[in-house]
């Protein structure tokens, strides 16, 4: 695919899109509840990410009674969270729900 092309007047327009290839990856299975699963809440350190996941996190409480609730927070909204703690996360839950927000 071309990433750009010439307009008869001699402009040269640029398309950014780009291509992007990725591995194709299986979905985890879902769970058919979260009641009485350990459910982690990770945090992007933005503000509105974190203040829609606070009130998920309530309405998770006060319906679904998980068996706890356990809050992870990436240092930079920006940056992939870190192995480590996407490892740890993984081994102390049984779901989690993180969000994007600005």
């Amino acid at each position: 695919m071309s990433t750009h092309s010439t307009l008869p007047t001699g402009q040269i327009v640029f398309d950014p899109r780009g291509s992007v290839t990725a591995d194709v990856v299986a979905r985890a299975p879902r769970l058919e509840t979260l009641r009485g699963m350990r459910v982690g809440i990770l945090d992007n350190s933005k503000w509105n990410a974190s203040k829609l996941l606070r009130r998920v996190a309530t309405l998770l409480e006060a319906g679904v009674a998980p068996a706890a609730i356990t809050h992870y927070t990436k240092g930079s909204f920006s940056r992939a969270a870190p192995d480590a703690l996407l490892d740890q996360i993984a081994a102390e839950n049984d779901a989690v729900v993180t969000a994007i927000g600005d």
